[in-house]
């Protein structure tokens, strides 16, 4: 790398101050994100990044990056770390300056909508569904989705049908044929295993019923086509396993509605035997990310993590 202010690359940082009471504020973005558009092949992971630094110490580490890339003078992203000669060396500099001060969660796509089929279709929903807190169905959405790996355009219909059967905004009820779609994409799906504990147990009334669910906009119901609010839910896990209580400040997501936060807040405290004035998550705060240099670096390893890894649930950079 060229020359500019340098933080330690032996070492990285240094060890984030214990902060006053039992709370740590954490700045987190995200990389791979698409909405709904679960199955797009140019974005199969979605990596959800979450710091824990002040905010002179990210904007220290953005001014040494900006001076060997020559970036825009507000914003540093991924993709210089890996279209430029130094490439390695930079990333290599960056992990190292944030080890035990950062922590990505990545999410296969396909993996979390097989974890839908089940959370949705074969469980009870909530907003505890898809993380740790959730275990008991972990396996049988790992099984299948090693059953979809090995069954090509069956599994690619399978997933295409289950997204549309649970799009219910500005559709017709009437004559829709979702359900039948979907479960005819079952049935291909079970030639390839028919003993499959998932697929044997979906049945058109249990179906209907989530689906009616979702048109009368039960918000019980965690968004279904929402993985950012499962990933946000092991960040704070991760963060608070020492007993702290977690203040998150991310970038603005319109998945972030104040009710879907309440609903987490309380499935997190649940879930940890706290009661809901004690939940992991203590609350979060939206920002534009060009506002918040630590936000930013979070963004950058964000995008930095989904490049360069294609594992679900990797979780790295903490000890």
């Amino acid at each position: 790398m060229g020359p500019g202010t340098r933080l330690p690359l032996q070492g990285g940082l240094p060890p984030a101050e214990v902060p006053a009471g039992s709370v740590v504020e954490i700045a987190c973005d995200e990389s791979g994100f698409s909405g709904t558009n679960l199955l797009d092949p140019a974005t199969p992971v979605i990596a959800h990044a979450s710091v824990d630094l002040r905010a002179d110490e990210a904007s220290a580490l953005l001014a040494s990056l900006r001076s060997d890339f020559r970036s825009a003078p507000h914003e540093v992203k991924s993709r210089q770390f890996l279209r430029r000669p130094e490439a390695a060396v930079a990333r290599e500099w960056f992990l190292t300056a944030l080890r035990g001060r950062a922590h990505v969660h990545l999410v296969d796509k396909q993996l979390f909508l097989a974890t839908r089929v089940v959370d949705l279709l074969i469980a009870e929903p909530s907003y505890a569904a898809g993380t740790r807190l959730a275990a008991a169905y972990r396996e049988a959405a790992l099984a299948l989705h090693r059953v979809g790996r090995t069954a090509g355009a069956d599994w690619t219909a399978f997933l295409a049908a289950f997204v549309d059967m649970l799009r219910t905004k500005r559709r017709d009820r009437a004559g829709d044929g979702s359900v039948d779609r979907f479960l005819r994409a079952r049935d291909a799906l079970a030639r390839h295993a028919p003993t499959d504990a998932v697929l044997t147990g979906l049945d058109r009334a249990r179906v209907a019923a989530v689906q009616a669910r979702l048109y009368d906009d039960d918000r019980s119901i965690p968004p279904p086509l929402e993985p950012l609010l499962p990933a946000l839910a092991e960040t704070v896990l991760s963060w608070s396993g020492d007993g702290r209580r977690v203040l998150v400040v991310h970038d603005e997501q319109s998945a972030l509605t104040a009710d879907r936060l309440r609903r987490l807040q309380r499935a997190l405290a649940d879930g940890t035997g706290r009661p809901v004035e004690e939940s992991p998550l203590a609350g979060l705060v939206t920002t534009d990310s060009r506002d918040d240099p630590r936000v930013q670096v979070a963004d950058l390893l964000a995008g930095v993590a989904r490049r360069t890894h294609r594992t679900n649930g990797d979780s790295w950079l903490r000890p």
